[in-house]
């Protein structure tokens, strides 16, 4: 069952465009990704949507995800409340609309 994964970060004042660089730069054909889109949620905040095949892709994949995350950590800004840098989340399909 198609598995999604959503990751949250705020960038640094004056890093944003290292930290979507940082992104064009990355091989990201990992097996069982199907689509990535980061999307801008605010000043400076922004938020990665990926697409998997399932679940157990998803997971096989977190080394290559940290490893990625390790390329443009200086970029990113603590999310404050114990978060740290990233608010990540992620989980199967349940109901799909359209």
């Amino acid at each position: 069952m198609t598995a999604f994964n959503a990751v949250r970060f705020k960038v640094k004042p004056g890093r944003e465009q290292d930290f979507l660089d940082a992104h064009r730069k990355m091989q990201v054909d990992w097996a069982g990704l199907q689509h990535v889109h980061i999307i801008q949620t605010g000043e400076r905040s922004y938020c990665i949507i990926g697409q998997w095949s399932d679940m157990d892709a998803l997971a096989a994949a977190r080394p290559q995800m940290i490893a990625s995350l390790d390329s443009f950590r200086e970029t990113l800004e603590d999310l404050g409340g114990g978060l740290g840098l990233t608010d990540p989340a992620s989980g199967p399909v349940v109901l799909a609309l359209k």
